[in-house]
């Protein structure tokens, strides 16, 4: 038993009359979303290097969230979230985002041991 896919993004914000026009309004989304990303990277503001969030540059959490952005945008889109249950989406949905929140937290604070390390020089035990 087929069903018709939903001919909407964005909530319902912006309507399209077949499949087609709906890949090309999420090809333009995607699009969009990796261009800033490129844009940024090329021009990286002083404004976005300069400033350090919870140990990293704002520009690099700019990267990680519209990467994420991008993903979700997909995994709903092209695969079909959207029409599932709300407990199975957040069981794919959040899982991810806390591993990869989880992830970040790892890599952020060996990031800083090591660089605490190469700062102030090795240091060996004299046993």
């Amino acid at each position: 038993m087929a069903h018709e896919h939903k001919l909407e993004i964005f909530r319902g914000l912006l309507k399209f009359k077949n499949n087609t026009q709906k890949i090309w309004g999420v090809l333009i989304f995607l699009s969009l979303v990796t261009a800033v990303e490129v844009v940024l990277g090329i021009i990286k503001p002083e404004s976005l290097t300069g400033t350090s969030v919870l140990g990293m540059k704002l520009l690099n959490w700019i990267f990680i969230i519209l990467t994420l952005v991008k993903a979700y945008y997909i995994a709903w889109d092209f695969m079909h979230l959207r029409d599932e249950k709300s407990a199975f989406r957040r069981a794919l949905v959040w899982t991810p985002i806390f591993l990869v929140i989880y992830l970040v937290f790892i890599l952020l604070t060996e990031a800083d041991y090591i660089y605490e390390v190469y700062k102030d020089g090795f240091v060996t035990w004299n046993f």
